[in-house]
């Protein structure tokens, strides 16, 4: 089968001293163009191991990668990670951090295009502050915003909004999804939080405990905006929280 995103069989260890540890335990996967599927799965199961050997980042042991029908054996410019551990340039505006990745067009080409992504994000009247002087939440927007400015045809998120409150997560899924609804990228999410999950993505991938594989997969056919209150919604909450083991 066809995909943007196809992953067969890929394994993965980590030696050290004498020891051998078996992370990845042989994943296959297809991700359909356009498609957002998110990956949950226990705490050091092996879910950002995955997420570095999908996105290039990582090689794996065995199996393979492959991006529109081409093998990866690295990073590529069709996709971009926006993980928890933020990317911002603290000595940079946010109009510049937003410029730095752009290659090819005049200075004032990048900076329209830096400020159309800024109001884009909700930054607008922004441009000009520097990290220091934004919140959590917008210096978040401001990665986000950074990432979606290259025009990626790939997003991959490894629990990006975690370090955020509650209500910030909230708003920030809501963000990209409005984004998403102006522009078409694929998604691959990865997070603990099955609520998140559930109201953000097509498809939700359970791993196993380490060494991991794919233990469960779950379709979410609704479309967006979603009220996790929705009783189906709560039922699949409950199917996957016990293939987590939680319930």
């Amino acid at each position: 089968m066809d995909g943007k995103i196809v992953v067969k069989d890929v394994k993965k260890s980590f030696t050290s001293g004498k020891l051998n540890l078996p992370v990845v335990g042989g994943v296959s996967l297809n991700v359909a163009d356009g498609e957002f599927v998110a990956i949950v799965g226990p705490s050091g199961c092996g879910k950002s191991t995955l997420m570095k050997i999908i996105s290039g980042f990582e090689k794996p042991d065995s199996g393979s990668v492959s991006i529109d029908g081409a093998e990866r054996h690295g990073p590529s410019a069709k996709g971009i990670v926006i993980s928890q551990h933020g990317s911002v340039f603290p000595w940079m505006t946010v109009q510049q951090n937003l410029m730095f990745g752009l290659n090819g067009n005049g200075l004032g080409d990048k900076a329209a295009l830096a400020d159309h992504y800024t109001a884009m994000v909700g930054l607008k009247g922004f441009e000009k502050s520097y990290p220091h002087e934004l919140s959590g939440g917008m210096i978040k927007r401001v990665e986000l915003a950074r990432a979606l400015v290259v025009k990626p045809e790939i997003l991959y998120m490894d629990e990006p909004f975690s370090a955020l409150d509650a209500l910030m997560n909230l708003r920030m899924r809501t963000e990209l999804l409005r984004i998403l609804t102006e522009e078409r990228h694929t998604v691959l999410l990865i997070t603990h939080d099955v609520e998140e999950a559930l109201f953000m993505a097509d498809r939700i991938l359970v791993l196993s405990p380490r060494p991991t594989v794919i233990q469960a997969s779950f379709d979410v056919p609704f479309p967006h905006p979603r009220k996790l209150s929705n009783p189906v919604l709560q039922e699949l909450k409950e199917k996957i929280l016990g293939e987590l083991g939680v319930l």
